[in-house]
């Protein structure tokens, strides 16, 4: 239910989306005589909407989120956990082959790390976030991508239940079982980094940083790349505020240092229990 309503909501909520209907509100507004009404909104909404796409605002958004957690890899890692996200479901559904998107970066570090850490335990945790296909269990096509390249399936660990981050999370625990001592490394999309870790803590797991999909900064202007920014940003900063108060992260903006009071013996007594 908190996946269900919470995407309705951002669907209408969405900048992008807001600022279209905004106009045709505007623009219908103009049309039924409103003229000082429809003429304020559409002015507005244009103001924004120019501004929006013409200044860095989406950069200005997204840097104080992929800056948060710096790009280290430590020595020793005992277990990775790579989130999903990394596929287009609609694509992917309709052509009958894996169609990668924006984050694929986040399947590409998979592999390399796979490799850079032989010893370690993979988990890659995806199931179906869309609410209006068809289940597509993006661990499923997640491992067919990883056969086509030619490696063996049994090397990697699939959650395939999980449609939100915290079950991310949750649902990766269960299959993870980490042990006090452990070293286990969280990939993910640097924007994403924040509340990912948020939710990790908030089930008293500490994990490692990496984030990858970086989308800034940028050495170019362009409308359509600035609002995509925008709508990225602004949907985890509304996520980081959902889930803090839901209860299902620790923190309003995590970052680096690790709380005591978030920790339980570095993975030991992990909540595993959808309480939250």
């Amino acid at each position: 239910m908190f996946m269900i309503v919470g995407k309705a909501l951002w669907l209408i909520a969405r900048p992008g989306n807001l600022l279209v209907l905004l106009l045709a509100i505007a623009l219908l507004a103009l049309a039924l005589g409103r003229r000082r009404f429809g003429g304020r909104l559409l002015v507005g909404t244009t103001a924004v909407l120019v501004s929006a796409g013409i200044l860095p605002l989406g950069t200005w958004l997204m840097q104080p989120l992929e800056e948060r957690f710096p790009a280290v890899l430590p020595a020793r890692v005992d277990g990775i956990v790579v989130l999903g996200g990394s596929i287009d479901a609609t694509i992917t559904e309709a052509r009958g082959q894996v169609t990668l998107n924006d984050s694929a970066e986040r399947l590409t570090t998979m592999v390399a790390l796979a490799q850079r850490y032989p010893d370690a335990r993979v988990i890659f945790s995806g199931g179906a976030a869309a609410v209006d296909l068809p289940p597509v269990r993006e661990a499923d096509r997640v491992s067919a991508w990883l056969e086509g390249l030619g490696l063996a399936a049994d090397r990697f660990l699939f959650e395939r239940d999980s449609a939100t981050t915290y079950e991310n999370a949750l649902f990766s625990a269960r299959l993870a079982q980490p042990k006090a001592g452990e070293t286990w490394l969280l990939v993910t999309s640097a924007f994403h980094m924040p509340r990912a870790i948020g939710v990790f803590r908030a089930l008293d797991w500490e994990v490692a940083p990496y984030p990858v999909d970086f989308r800034t900064p940028l050495d170019f202007y362009s409308v359509f790349v600035n609002l995509t920014l925008v709508d990225l940003a602004v949907k985890e900063y509304v996520g980081l505020i959902a889930y803090r108060v839901s209860g299902r992260s620790a923190e309003w903006f995590p970052g680096p240092a690790q709380p005591s009071a978030h920790r339980k013996g570095d993975g030991g007594g992990l909540q595993t229990s959808p309480s939250r």
